[in-house]
């Protein structure tokens, strides 16, 4: 497989209008994009799922390529991944491509991926970071690891905007799954006021929540 005969195959599924629509939601007018949908992008990615090193050995000139080489590494089982996941997460340089590098296989491993949550929680980037919030968010939102995920909300810097979002989509998700312990965990306004203040507001737009669940989040705003 060649790098020119890859590309030849995404740009087949290339759609101008989905193009200019994609381009406007990244907010990144660096990104070079093709304009192919995402089941179009995670079905090559499977079909590529056994050749993972030759992909990423591929330029990331465009948006799709990188999708897809994020795809198919996460398709991988746990060993074959945790060996690319460094490589891959320094690829990521917008929001999409980040909630949609989503292995699977660390929901069988969760205590083994544990420390490399941490060590993106801790790096500067904003992404890895993010990756590392959207990844608590995806596979550690059980009663067994709701604990760690409070105690590594309060060491984060929520300070870049993808990274405050990720928190607070993070902490919504967690108040419509275990709401008691995450309302009493808000109630310790451990959080920066911000960070805070959105996770509430994202609660408060779902439709999982009780109206008097809501009152009460409202109520303890900042």
């Amino acid at each position: 497989m060649d790098y020119p005969a890859f590309l030849r195959e995404i740009e087949g599924f290339a759609d101008e209008k989905y193009k200019n629509f994609h381009k406007k939601l990244l907010k990144n007018d660096k990104i070079n994009v093709l304009g192919v949908k995402v089941p179009v992008l995670r079905k090559i990615a499977k079909k590529y799922r056994a050749r993972t090193d030759e992909l990423l050995g591929f330029p990331d000139e465009f948006y799709e390529v990188t999708f897809i080489k994020l795809c198919a590494v996460s398709l991988l089982g746990f060993e074959d991944f945790a060996e690319r996941v460094d490589r891959c997460v320094k690829l990521i340089d917008n929001w999409a491509a980040c909630d949609c590098f989503a292995p699977e296989c660390v929901s069988n491993h969760r205590e083994e991926f544990l420390p490399y949550v941490k060590k993106y929680l801790a790096a500067d980037g904003e992404f890895e970071k993010r990756f590392a919030l959207t990844t608590l968010l995806h596979y550690y939102l059980t009663e067994d690891y709701l604990k760690t995920v409070f105690g590594l909300l309060d060491e984060c810097d929520t300070s870049a905007y993808y990274v405050h979002m990720a928190a607070a989509w993070l902490v919504a998700e967690a108040l419509a799954k275990f709401y008691p312990q995450t309302a009493e965990y808000l109630g310790k306004r451990s959080l920066d006021k911000k960070t805070h203040n959105k996770a509430i507001q994202k609660a408060c737009e779902s439709f999982r929540l009780l109206e008097e669940q809501k009152n009460y989040l409202k109520g303890i705003k900042r």
